[in-house]
């Protein structure tokens, strides 16, 4: 066979799918009603397109299909920085170079399109939103035909990779979702949620875990930890040496942590004031009453942090002050700046949720799971269907990706309720514009000091986003900035000696973060042991440790830790 020949004909191919899929992706974005995406995604207002740029990219793009073509293959061959190409076998493999090439050209191509589009920024963010999730989708190297990574291998095993990716497919269809992590390697309560602790209260909606001191004296004001529900607790406590948990114990805080029932249909009614009245303030009550102290120190983490806020108003409209100080870790309470959760957040939306679910049933927590792991498609989705089903690997043992699989199932009236009144219409931050628990909340009676955390390249909550709590709560206040995102930049421990913080010393809180950060100096290493000074200045005196877990008849201890409500699957 002439190889030019052989060539030519791969790449006239491979260019007339790509032209194909410029002309669907052009039709899809003009079309009225965009029928290629969810209802919940559809625009504000009509689509449109300035003339003169949408020709000049059409030009453009035709040059340089063109160009790459003329070129050849040695042309094509590394000249894209994607790492998703940057291997040997992509340089080696004419074909398969020039199709990363122009996946490239074509990439660029779409998102220069998605970015002239005339509409709202609503809108304009699905489109973009939209496009992104396309672009990923069909990327080259997710398929066999054009991944020569996957053939070597298939070739080199002799076919024994494909025959293991089929293996790991049906796998992952019989449990209902892609293994991230090698999930037989990880066992809750073996070797992840190990702190030493014990179930000291628990009813039925969350256990309440105490932990053993590490240190012969604890501070005499109890600490106790509110982590998101629509997660397990033990992101806090993966590994000894990454445990949140473990180092505020290790620090002399007599450590409580909510560790939440995953719902099933006998929860599925249960709403917002529930989880408030029933959980978050039973909890700091039951704290109070275990450490023997009028106050504790709470923490939030999330959607924890946001239930911390609400029962902490619901608290001071009832004129009580059980808690002394709370942190707030990566936590929306104005949700002006969503970021890219906003895409999905419409009236629209929001009713088809409560019509769903809002009297009654469950939001999957596989559901949700799906969700979170599309909006970084390319990390979280297709480079394991590369790796699991195309080469045949398992994937390596990753306590936080275990973490990440465990889902769990959320009341339906409680996510339609959460959803409107906060994602859509933000009235948290609206005096008395939200009845919880039988009290009108205004956060501008929620006085106490506050430590706030936000992570800097945070997708869930934008760091601008983390930061507006300052400018809503009138307390004395602390904000640290992190490196790195959601999970990673507040699982990161002193000995790691990774990244960085960045903390503001005059006490001045301005308008907006960029402000603020302009009177901010950056410090290396993890903000842990910024924040366990923090806490300990409003810990109190240091008293000898307890030597039994809880208090009296009414609290002691049910179970070990991580106790049952951990274990359960959704």
């Amino acid at each position: 066979m002439n190889f030019d020949a052989g060539w030519a004909d791969g790449a006239r191919h491979w260019q007339n799918m790509v032209g194909e899929g410029w002309s669907r992706m052009l039709a899809t974005l003009q079309a009225p009603g965009l029928g290629t995406l969810a209802p919940a995604m559809q625009p504000h207002t009509p689509v449109s397109f300035d003339r003169a740029k949408l020709e000049e990219l059409q030009r453009q793009y035709l040059q340089e299909v063109s160009t790459l073509f003329a070129q050849g293959p040695a042309a094509a061959a590394g000249a894209s920085a994607d790492k998703r190409f940057a291997g040997e076998d992509w340089a080696h493999n004419p074909l398969a170079a020039y199709a990363a090439a122009i996946y490239g050209l074509q990439s660029r191509t779409f998102s220069a399109l998605a970015d002239a589009v005339q509409a709202d920024d609503k809108t304009r963010a699905r489109i973009r939103f939209a496009v992104d999730q396309w672009l990923a989708a069909m990327a080259p190297s997710n398929f066999l035909a054009f991944n020569p990574e996957a053939q070597h291998k298939a070739l080199e095993t002799q076919g024994e990779s494909i025959a293991r990716g089929m293996a790991n497919l049906l796998h992952d269809m019989r449990q209902g979702h892609i293994s991230m992590t090698d999930e037989s390697r990880f066992q809750v309560g073996r070797n992840v949620a190990t702190t030493e602790g014990a179930v000291v209260f628990e009813n039925e909606l969350f256990q309440l875990l105490e932990y053993k001191p590490l240190t012969d004296k604890v501070h005499e004001r109890p600490f106790l930890m509110v982590p998101p529900c629509i997660n397990k607790y033990y992101i806090l406590d993966l590994q000894p040496a990454n445990s949140l948990i473990r180092y505020a114990v290790s620090q002399g805080q007599r450590t409580f942590v909510v560790s939440w029932r995953n719902p099933d249909e006998t929860l599925a009614g249960k709403t917002w004031d529930n989880y408030i009245e029933d959980a978050v303030i039973t909890a700091i009550e039951a704290v109070r009453e275990i450490g023997g102290t009028p106050q504790i120190n709470a923490l939030g983490f999330c959607v924890g942090g946001t239930m911390l806020a609400s029962a902490l108003a619901v608290l001071a409209a009832r004129g009580q002050e059980p808690v002394a100080s709370a942190t707030f870790l990566t936590t929306l309470i104005d949700f002006s700046n969503t970021g890219i959760l906003d895409v999905f957040i419409d009236e629209g939306f929001v009713r088809l949720r409560e019509m769903q679910m809002g009297a009654g049933g469950l939001m999957k927590g596989q559901d949700m799971a799906s969700t979170f792991s599309f909006l970084r498609p390319n990390d979280l989705v297709w480079n394991y269907v590369v790796g699991n089903y195309l080469k045949g690997e398992t994937p390596p043992a990753f306590d936080l990706l275990y973490w990440n699989s465990d889902c769990t199932n959320l009341p339906g009236p409680y996510y339609a309720w959460y959803l409107r009144n906060f994602y859509l219409e933000n009235r948290l931050i609206q005096p008395g514009a939200l009845t919880v628990c039988g009290e009108k909340l205004d956060l501008g009676q929620v006085k106490l000091p506050v430590y706030i955390y936000g992570s800097r390249e945070d997708h869930i909550v934008p760091i601008a986003a983390a930061y507006a709590s300052t400018q809503t709560l009138p307390g004395k206040k602390r904000f640290v900035m992190g490196a790195s995102g959601h999970i990673a930049g507040v699982i990161n421990p002193p000995s790691a000696g990774k990244r960085s913080h960045w903390l503001r010393e005059d006490g001045k809180f301005p308008a907006t973060l960029q402000d603020w950060l302009a009177g901010a100096t950056q410090q290396p290493g993890s903000w842990w042991e910024d924040w366990a000074t923090w806490l300990k200045g409003h810990a109190g005196k240091q008293v000898p440790a307890p030597k039994a877990y809880g208090r009296g008849r009414k609290f002691k201890a049910i179970e070990p830790a991580p106790g049952r409500y951990v274990q359960q699957k959704a």
